[in-house]
């Protein structure tokens, strides 16, 4: 068969984030702390942007600078930042908390420090150094962002692919990417998998120490050695041998990055009950306050500049506007779906955690117009404070559970396992199926194997450990 060259077209589709939608994207997914570094990285890049110690003069309208023979006039950028950016913190009568002076008595910024954000930033850094494909690093930040202060990815592998729009193949290689990150056993949707993840790192994981983990965790809680030496045909200082080293892996990868002596998270989000009527207040605490620099856009009057000079004036000048815009948009955004959980949650900020109710990503995306992985990105690792407690923002969202008052939401299931348990005696605790009946009784339709599932979720060890307080 010959070969031969030749030109034809195709019409194809793809999906291309400009870079405006990128940087938002990544700014609406970091956390309070995360921010306050990006800014202050991005004001020592970027001369076009100064610190601006007064908020009102950013509102100021400065004399439109002309430039008359380049492509991208100065004063048609002044026009944007002017005209459409500063204009929309306004266009639907609201004053952004974080424009807003904020509440009395905020507690000292010092105070606070989210033990998540470390492991999160941990992870995000060998992310890009990772040699991965860019369609798999766009799914692995949402991994990461779906990862729980313990190191555990909280997400399904559908959930995840639904909001980063992709396939289920693409979402395994970004959690398999995320997997071989340190710590070793990050990214597991179970203490099985953790463990193995740990032992693979240790080269360990064509041991016998394999099949212990797999399929005898119970029998080692409940030390069955011998039942697991019979079933594995092994002796029992083999099976001891492999339980010493099972021993000493983690089961909770992310504490190490825990901070010990903070015990409050930063909370980006204040909502205040005043004189009847819910305030929502972003926290500015912290974060610098950006204007652009006036001084360095009236070098664009100088005739002797060069053309390079020039064109790289230009560039900053115009980063600079995308920067201030897109803190802006991650703002608003924040604000708004605060505002969503104010409306869906109302009995919960009136009455109190009892009074959660079932909610899901899908039903804030759909009353804002918004995407469900936008939503994900507001809600993961950003926290909101409230005259409840500080809480995070997914603890808002959950499933629902039948009761004879209707759905109720599995947080507050939670919540209620965690009371029953405390409130149990030292000397006979209850079992999952005890506890399965009390809330029955209580009208809440629940399995024994759901109540034993939240339980584990919770980190309550099973009713023999608790009897001998070995947690």
């Amino acid at each position: 068969m010959a070969l031969e060259q030749r030109a034809d077209l195709r019409l194809t589709q793809k999906l291309a984030l400009t870079p405006q939608l990128q940087l938002q994207l990544k700014l609406l997914q970091l956390p309070q702390l995360e921010l306050s570094q990006y800014i202050q990285l991005e004001l020592m890049e970027n001369p076009m942007l100064e610190l601006d110690e007064d908020l009102e003069n950013i509102q100021e309208k400065e004399q439109t600078v002309e430039e008359s023979d380049e492509p991208l006039a100065v004063d048609k950028l002044e026009k944007i930042m002017i005209d459409d950016y500063f204009t929309e913190r306004a266009d639907d009568g609201r004053d952004l908390g974080y424009f807003n002076p904020g509440i009395e008595e905020k507690p000292s910024f010092e105070l606070f420090y989210s033990t998540t954000d470390d492991l999160w930033q941990h992870l995000l850094w060998q992310l890009r150094l990772s040699k991965a494909p860019d369609k798999i690093r766009v799914v692995a930040e949402m991994v990461i962002g779906n990862i729980d202060e313990d190191g555990y990815l909280k997400a399904t592998e559908e959930e995840i692919a639904k909001m980063s729009e992709t396939d289920i193949e693409s979402v395994k290689k970004a959690i398999e990417v995320v997997q071989g990150f340190d710590p070793a056993g990050v990214g597991a949707r179970n203490l099985k998998e953790c463990l193995i993840l740990q032992i693979r790192a240790l080269g360990l994981e064509n041991t016998i120490i394999k099949s212990v983990i797999e399929e005898y965790l119970d029998d080692i809680k409940k030390k069955k050695y011998e039942h697991i030496a019979r079933k594995l045909a092994i002796s029992i200082d083999e099976v001891l041998k492999a339980v010493k080293i099972i021993e000493k892996l983690e089961p909770r990868p992310g504490r190490n990055f825990s901070k010990t002596m903070v015990n409050v998270p930063v909370p980006d989000v204040y909502v205040n009950k005043v004189e009847g009527q819910y305030q929502i207040i972003l926290n500015d605490e912290g974060i610098p306050k950006l204007r652009l620099n006036k001084l360095y856009r009236q070098l664009f009057t100088e005739k002797q500049l060069q053309t390079q000079e020039r064109k790289y004036l230009k560039e900053k000048f115009k980063n600079a506007v995308e920067f201030l815009k897109s803190l802006e948009q991650r703002n608003k955004t924040i604000y708004r779906v605060t505002e969503s959980l104010l409306k869906f949650q109302k009995d919960f900020f009136d009455k109190g955690v009892s009074y959660l109710r079932p909610l899901n990503l899908r039903d804030v995306a759909g009353e804002l117009g918004l995407h469900e992985s936008t939503i994900s990105r507001v809600t993961s690792n950003k926290y909101l404070a409230c005259d409840h407690g500080i809480f995070n923002f997914k603890f808002f969202f959950s499933n629902a559970l039948s009761s004879n008052q209707g759905n109720v939401s599995t947080t507050l299931v939670k919540e209620l396992i965690q009371n029953i348990i405390n409130e149990e005696k030292a000397e006979n605790p209850l079992s999952d199926k005890e506890i399965a009946e009390i809330l029955q009784k209580r009208g809440i339709d629940i399995a024994r194997r759901t109540v034993a599932k939240y339980r584990e979720e919770l980190k309550i060890p099973p009713k023999p450990l608790r009897k001998l307080k070995k947690y």
